[in-house]
């Protein structure tokens, strides 16, 4: 699949905060898809369209219209994501490609404005979560936390 110029380049969540299902979603006209992504996917994802937007200058209006339903079924799992930068035309290019066998793959040219936009929305996703141990980084449960670096000799900062 690929889009020029998608019409929505967006991340949601769904799910309750420790068992979350983060969905990338694009859409195109009538072309669109919803697929699974891991947070850290998403996380490194924001970070580096960030940067690059931070290096190539302030974009314009950011679009406000990320919402989109979550209740759907992922149409696939994403396996890698890759991310270049199209000078000609201004965008960048965010390819995801299938995990495993099933080949499917994702070409997004994105505008500068798309992928802020998006870098903000994903970061607060992520910092909606559960916030990260201070000392080893896993997220810490509301349950209690065995923190590897305790070795289980304490209790866990929070």
């Amino acid at each position: 699949m690929d889009l020029d110029a998608p019409d929505v380049f967006s991340v949601g969540t769904s799910g309750p905060v420790g068992q979350r299902l983060f969905l990338l979603h694009f859409t195109e006209g009538p072309l669109h898809a919803t697929v699974k992504v891991e947070k850290q996917q998403v996380v490194v994802l924001a970070s580096y369209l960030g940067r690059i937007v931070r290096q190539l200058g302030r974009p314009g209006h950011l679009p406000d219209d990320l919402d989109f339903d979550v209740g759907v079924e992922p149409d696939w799992v994403v396996g890698t994501i890759g991310v270049s930068y199209d000078e000609d035309a201004d965008r960048l290019v965010v390819i995801v490609e299938e995990a495993g066998d099933g080949g499917a793959v994702a070409r997004l040219a994105i505008t500068r404005e798309q992928a802020a936009a998006f870098a903000i929305r994903a970061t607060s996703l992520v910092e909606a979560g559960r916030p990260p141990c201070p000392l080893c980084g896993f997220p810490l449960e509301p349950s209690g936390h065995d923190c590897p670096r305790t070795n289980g000799h304490g209790p866990p900062a929070t």
